[in-house]
Protein backbone atom coordinates (compact mmCIF):
# COMPACT_ATOMS: atom_id res chain seq x y z
CA UNK A 1 0.00 0.00 0.00
CA UNK A 2 3.34 2.30 -0.54
CA UNK A 3 3.72 2.39 3.30
CA UNK A 4 0.75 4.99 3.89
CA UNK A 5 -0.18 5.09 7.64
CA UNK A 6 -2.30 8.27 8.35
CA UNK A 7 -3.75 10.31 5.27
CA UNK A 8 -4.86 13.89 5.69
CA UNK A 9 -7.25 15.71 4.12
CA UNK A 10 -8.05 19.42 3.42
CA UNK A 11 -11.56 19.92 4.36
CA UNK A 12 -13.15 22.94 2.34
CA UNK A 13 -13.40 21.93 -1.23
CA UNK A 14 -12.01 18.55 -0.49
CA UNK A 15 -13.99 16.24 2.06
CA UNK A 16 -17.15 18.82 1.88
CA UNK A 17 -17.85 21.47 -0.39
CA UNK A 18 -16.43 24.46 -0.08
CA UNK A 19 -18.56 27.25 1.35
CA UNK A 20 -16.40 30.80 1.92
CA UNK A 21 -15.52 31.44 5.85
CA UNK A 22 -18.67 29.09 6.22
CA UNK A 23 -20.01 29.12 10.15
CA UNK A 24 -22.94 27.69 10.14
CA UNK A 25 -23.33 23.42 10.25
CA UNK A 26 -26.04 22.98 8.43
CA UNK A 27 -23.99 24.10 5.02
CA UNK A 28 -21.82 21.66 4.98
CA UNK A 29 -21.89 18.97 2.41
CA UNK A 30 -19.91 16.06 1.87
CA UNK A 31 -18.18 15.80 -1.56
CA UNK A 32 -19.58 12.92 -3.42
CA UNK A 33 -17.23 9.39 -2.66
CA UNK A 34 -16.08 11.33 0.38
CA UNK A 35 -17.86 8.54 2.39
CA UNK A 36 -16.51 6.09 0.49
CA UNK A 37 -13.31 7.04 0.81
CA UNK A 38 -12.15 7.49 4.19
CA UNK A 39 -14.38 3.99 4.41
CA UNK A 40 -11.88 2.28 2.45
CA UNK A 41 -8.90 3.64 4.63
CA UNK A 42 -10.70 3.03 7.92
CA UNK A 43 -11.24 -0.45 6.29
CA UNK A 44 -7.74 -1.13 6.31
CA UNK A 45 -6.42 0.46 9.16
CA UNK A 46 -5.15 3.74 7.67
CA UNK A 47 -5.74 6.88 9.89
CA UNK A 48 -7.17 9.54 8.93
CA UNK A 49 -7.07 13.52 9.46
CA UNK A 50 -8.20 16.74 8.53
CA UNK A 51 -5.70 19.81 7.81
CA UNK A 52 -7.44 23.05 7.44
CA UNK A 53 -6.95 26.85 7.16
CA UNK A 54 -9.58 28.99 8.36
CA UNK A 55 -8.41 32.61 7.89
CA UNK A 56 -11.82 33.41 8.34
CA UNK A 57 -10.94 34.00 12.38
CA UNK A 58 -8.23 36.03 11.42
CA UNK A 59 -10.39 38.93 9.70
CA UNK A 60 -12.82 38.41 12.16
CA UNK A 61 -15.60 36.70 9.39
CA UNK A 62 -16.42 33.48 11.58
CA UNK A 63 -15.40 32.68 15.40
CA UNK A 64 -13.20 29.71 16.45
CA UNK A 65 -16.83 28.50 17.96
CA UNK A 66 -18.03 28.60 14.76
CA UNK A 67 -15.04 26.89 13.16
CA UNK A 68 -15.73 24.65 16.29
CA UNK A 69 -19.16 23.63 14.87
CA UNK A 70 -18.43 23.12 11.59
CA UNK A 71 -15.90 20.72 12.08
CA UNK A 72 -18.13 18.56 14.37
CA UNK A 73 -20.72 18.70 11.59
CA UNK A 74 -17.75 17.15 9.23
CA UNK A 75 -17.06 14.67 11.96
CA UNK A 76 -20.77 13.61 12.61
CA UNK A 77 -21.07 13.16 8.66
CA UNK A 78 -17.62 11.98 8.12
CA UNK A 79 -15.64 10.92 10.92
CA UNK A 80 -14.11 9.74 13.14
CA UNK A 81 -11.26 11.43 12.28
CA UNK A 82 -8.14 10.19 14.25
CA UNK A 83 -6.82 14.09 14.27
CA UNK A 84 -8.06 17.31 13.55
CA UNK A 85 -5.25 20.63 12.71
CA UNK A 86 -6.81 24.22 12.19
CA UNK A 87 -4.68 27.14 11.22
CA UNK A 88 -7.00 29.95 11.97
CA UNK A 89 -4.27 32.75 11.02
CA UNK A 90 -4.30 35.26 8.47
CA UNK A 91 -1.63 35.30 4.76
CA UNK A 92 -0.05 37.65 6.15
CA UNK A 93 0.72 36.62 9.97
CA UNK A 94 3.76 34.18 8.86
CA UNK A 95 2.74 31.90 10.77
CA UNK A 96 4.71 27.69 10.62
CA UNK A 97 0.69 26.12 10.24
CA UNK A 98 -0.88 27.81 6.96
CA UNK A 99 -0.47 25.97 4.50
CA UNK A 100 1.39 25.92 2.22
CA UNK A 101 4.45 25.50 5.37
CA UNK A 102 4.26 22.26 7.12
CA UNK A 103 3.50 23.20 10.15
CA UNK A 104 -0.56 20.96 10.83
CA UNK A 105 1.21 18.18 8.90
CA UNK A 106 4.28 17.78 10.85
CA UNK A 107 1.87 18.40 14.08
CA UNK A 108 -0.15 15.92 12.75
CA UNK A 109 2.51 13.41 12.57
CA UNK A 110 3.90 13.87 15.70
CA UNK A 111 0.37 13.51 17.07
CA UNK A 112 -0.09 10.24 15.95
CA UNK A 113 3.65 9.28 15.83
CA UNK A 114 3.69 8.53 12.09
CA UNK A 115 7.01 9.60 10.15
CA UNK A 116 5.96 12.37 7.47
CA UNK A 117 7.00 9.91 4.54
CA UNK A 118 4.05 7.62 5.47
CA UNK A 119 1.24 10.38 5.08
CA UNK A 120 -0.32 11.16 2.40
CA UNK A 121 -2.24 14.79 2.04
CA UNK A 122 -5.31 15.67 -0.34
CA UNK A 123 -6.25 18.98 -0.78
CA UNK A 124 -7.83 20.66 -4.47
CA UNK A 125 -5.57 23.38 -4.43
CA UNK A 126 -1.38 23.81 -4.49
CA UNK A 127 -0.63 25.06 -1.09
CA UNK A 128 -2.17 21.56 -0.44
CA UNK A 129 -0.06 19.82 -1.88
CA UNK A 130 3.34 22.20 -1.45
CA UNK A 131 2.33 21.95 2.49
CA UNK A 132 3.03 17.85 1.75
CA UNK A 133 6.13 18.28 -0.15
CA UNK A 134 7.90 20.52 2.61
CA UNK A 135 6.86 18.37 4.88
CA UNK A 136 8.31 15.01 3.61
CA UNK A 137 4.74 13.68 2.60
CA UNK A 138 3.01 12.57 -0.84
CA UNK A 139 0.46 15.46 -2.15
CA UNK A 140 -2.31 14.55 -3.92
CA UNK A 141 -3.92 17.05 -5.98
CA UNK A 142 -7.58 16.42 -6.28
CA UNK A 143 -8.75 19.69 -8.70
CA UNK A 144 -12.06 21.67 -8.24
CA UNK A 145 -13.54 24.76 -9.96
CA UNK A 146 -11.18 26.64 -7.85
CA UNK A 147 -8.38 25.03 -8.82
CA UNK A 148 -5.90 27.22 -10.85
CA UNK A 149 -4.53 25.62 -14.30
CA UNK A 150 -0.55 25.92 -13.14
CA UNK A 151 -1.35 24.56 -9.67
CA UNK A 152 -2.66 21.57 -11.73
CA UNK A 153 0.29 21.65 -13.92
CA UNK A 154 2.77 21.70 -11.39
CA UNK A 155 1.11 19.09 -9.34
CA UNK A 156 3.35 16.00 -9.56
CA UNK A 157 0.08 13.68 -8.63
CA UNK A 158 -3.15 14.60 -9.25
CA UNK A 159 -6.13 12.52 -8.78
CA UNK A 160 -9.69 13.05 -10.87
CA UNK A 161 -11.97 12.68 -7.56
CA UNK A 162 -11.76 11.76 -3.91
CA UNK A 163 -12.63 8.13 -4.09
CA UNK A 164 -10.08 7.91 -7.64
CA UNK A 165 -7.15 9.16 -5.20
CA UNK A 166 -7.74 6.69 -2.72
CA UNK A 167 -7.95 3.85 -4.14
CA UNK A 168 -5.09 5.02 -5.73
CA UNK A 169 -3.41 5.47 -2.42
CA UNK A 170 -4.81 1.91 -1.25
CA UNK A 171 -3.77 -0.04 -4.38
CA UNK A 172 0.26 0.08 -3.92
CA UNK A 173 0.79 1.44 -7.06
CA UNK A 174 3.10 4.88 -8.01
CA UNK A 175 1.07 7.47 -8.20
CA UNK A 176 1.01 10.21 -10.96
CA UNK A 177 -1.59 11.73 -13.06
CA UNK A 178 -4.99 10.65 -13.68
CA UNK A 179 -7.70 12.04 -16.26
CA UNK A 180 -11.04 12.31 -15.65
CA UNK A 181 -13.25 9.43 -17.08
CA UNK A 182 -10.44 7.28 -17.31
CA UNK A 183 -12.34 4.39 -15.54
CA UNK A 184 -10.72 2.26 -12.68
CA UNK A 185 -7.69 2.84 -11.04
CA UNK A 186 -5.86 0.30 -13.00
CA UNK A 187 -6.51 1.90 -16.22
CA UNK A 188 -5.50 5.43 -15.23
CA UNK A 189 -2.67 4.56 -13.77
CA UNK A 190 1.01 2.74 -15.07
CA UNK A 191 3.35 1.27 -12.65
CA UNK A 192 6.01 4.00 -14.16
CA UNK A 193 3.76 6.85 -12.26
CA UNK A 194 3.79 8.85 -15.57
CA UNK A 195 -0.27 8.10 -15.90
CA UNK A 196 -2.04 7.60 -19.55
Amino acid sequence: MNGIDLVLFDRDGTLVHDVPYNGDPELVRPVDGAREALGLLRARGVGTGVVTNQSGVARGLISTADVRRVNERVGELLGPFDVWAVCPHGPEEGCACRKPRPGMILWAAGRLCTAPERIAVIGDIGADVEAARRAGALGVLVPTAQTRPEEIAAAEHVAADLLTAVRALLSGRPLGRVIADEGPVEAAYDVTGRGP
